[in-house]
């Protein structure tokens, strides 16, 4: 009998243990099969298209500083090195705060501007346990404009508030494949102070940017703004959409993007409204960006 209940006994504990590595067998391959959230990445190499802003961010805690240049027109001939002899710069600090949120203060020689921005992101593509066909971020930024104001008739007054510039931005995009990307831009620009009665206070304007990647470390952009403007013709100065034209190359730490395009202004307020350059006249300047980035 002793051996008997010895057996029964053994073989109870038998089925407890089997039944527990049973159960421990259905969780992990639960916990295995269980569908995971694949976040696209690399939407764009950079944080710029050409000119304008791309839905990517600086990660936390990475600090890009940013050196961007663009020269004087082509059609100036060997005289003045097509264009070499002169050139506009614009330099900037940029920091992701957190994954989500980007900040950035700048200084360019065009207008002597400054400007600070900060950069939402507020969707981004996934596949997988969740699926989200575009990625989605605003940018919000301020412009000064820091040139000396132009003498004023007795009486009337300079204004702080009438140097400043306002821009708002939705960027849209979607990684189609591996290798295209492209980006639709609607945006919103408030001028406090503007030259003429024609000219406009509120601008409203559509971009659309596109990547095509060549190889691990090249890739082909383009960039386009159209500018609604309806009182575009009767202005005293002519005024056309930007259009730009680059390459992406990265070199490790260092992003190399060169151009042509026909707007010399690197920030949203001035190559938005106040391209002046037409393609066709051959007003098209080379420049660059280049990019560092620093992690803490």
């Amino acid at each position: 009998m002793k051996r008997i209940s010895h057996i029964l006994i053994c073989l109870f504990l038998l089925s407890i243990a089997g039944k527990a590595l049973g159960q421990d067998l259905d969780a992990l391959l639960n916990a295995e099969t269980k569908p995971t959230i694949d976040f696209t990445t690399a939407t764009f190499k950079s944080t710029r298209i050409i000119n304008g802003h791309s839905v990517e961010q600086m990660k936390k805690k990475q600090l890009e500083f940013r050196i961007s240049h663009r020269f004087g027109t082509l059609n100036g001939g060997g005289y003045e090195l097509f264009g070499l002899d002169h050139s506009v710069i614009h330099f900037s600090l940029e920091y992701g705060l957190k994954d989500w949120l980007m900040l950035g203060v700048g200084r360019g020689s065009m207008n002597k501007t400054y400007d600070g921005f900060a950069k939402f992101r507020l969707l981004r593509q996934s596949s997988g346990a969740k699926f989200m066909p575009i990625s989605l971020s605003y940018f919000a930024s301020t412009e000064l404009n820091s040139l000396k104001f132009p003498v004023r008739p007795e009486g009337t007054s300079n204004y702080f508030s009438s140097r400043l510039t306002y821009v708002n931005q939705v960027m849209i995009a979607r990684k189609f494949n591996q290798n295209l990307s492209v980006q639709i831009t609607p945006t919103y620009i408030h001028r406090n102070l503007v030259k003429t009665d024609l000219d406009q206070n509120d601008i409203f304007a559509v971009g659309a940017g596109a990547r095509y990647k060549l190889s691990k470390r090249l890739s082909v952009n383009a960039e386009y703004f159209y500018t609604y403007n309806p009182n575009a013709k009767f202005l005293e100065t002519r005024y056309y959409n930007a259009c730009s034209v680059g390459v992406d190359i990265e070199t490790g730490g260092h992003v190399f993007q060169i151009m042509i395009t026909n707007s010399q202004g690197m920030r949203e307020g001035s190559f938005i409204p106040q391209t002046t350059g037409n393609w066709l006249d051959g007003d098209i300047h080379l420049g660059f960006n280049i990019s560092r980035v620093f992690a803490f």
